[in-house]
């Protein structure tokens, strides 16, 4: 009788013991899962501060770069040469000199020579060829306002998080893409020299009155000797109607 009572006994507490060692195990399982899920969301935390001290570093160097720049490319003066193709064929080449406004935007006078005397001036190819002319200068005029960012703009898209901050593909670069910068859509990525403290391009998306209306900018910079970094090309695609304005920065000259 007692060994029968023993028996019964233990048959009956097993069932509770492996319950209670299948509880503690998942337990243990839960209390690792969520330590492990603290770990990531810290880590990523940490990830994202250093992150931002990075984007916030990059944006006050790039500010700097741009106001001091700005400041010695006042110095001078220089030519700019443009070429107006539409679908590949050259339709205009105009010469400028340029230098620095008082309001700090690019002033130019045009060199060549006056083509509007002589020729007739009527007619359906006339009217396209105005049209073309006046669209190829409004796309100039669009590339220059994004040709040298204003630092105050880049910082106020900076604090309504705007700017995004990622690697360039090349050693001691990184791009900064400021989304929302002229107009509602647009977006200005900006390749820079981490070593050297300077822009090396800039490539922008945007449009003229229609977003439809799509025009891209890529721009290449250059450094004067014991001169400013400067524009040395651009090159404006005006999608819709297949038309492209390059312009060459060349012969900087002190004032």
């Amino acid at each position: 009788m007692r060994l029968t009572h023993f028996i019964l006994r233990f048959r009956l507490k097993s069932p509770t013991n492996e319950k209670t060692l299948v509880s503690r195990h998942c337990i243990s399982v839960n209390t690792l899962s969520m330590a492990a899920l603290t770990a990531m969301f810290m880590l990523a935390a940490l990830q994202t501060r250093a992150q931002d001290g990075e984007l916030q570093k990059r944006v006050t160097e790039i500010k700097e770069y741009l106001a001091l720049n700005k400041m010695v490319l006042a110095q001078y003066r220089w030519q700019e040469s443009q070429t107006v193709s539409v679908k590949g064929e050259v339709k205009k080449e105009e010469l400028f000199q340029v230098q620095m406004g008082p309001d700090g935007q690019p002033q130019k006078t045009n060199l060549s020579p006056d083509e509007s005397s002589g020729g007739r001036k009527h007619g359906i190819k006339h009217r396209i060829k105005e049209d073309y002319e006046n669209y190829g200068k409004e796309v100039a005029a669009l590339a220059q306002s994004y040709g040298q960012p204003e630092p105050g703009r880049v910082q106020q898209l900076f604090e309504q998080g705007s700017v995004l901050l990622g690697s360039a593909g090349a050693p001691n670069e990184v791009k900064l893409v400021i989304n929302g910068y002229k107009k509602p859509g647009d977006s200005v990525t900006i390749v820079f020299n981490k070593t050297q403290k300077t822009i090396q391009s800039l490539h922008i998306a945007t449009y003229l009155n229609d977003p439809q209306d799509a025009v891209t900018i890529s721009e290449q910079y250059a450094q004067l000797p014991n001169g400013p970094n400067h524009v040395a090309s651009t090159i404006v695609d005006g999608v819709s109607r297949q038309l492209t304005v390059q312009m060459q920065n060349s012969n900087y000259q002190k004032m």
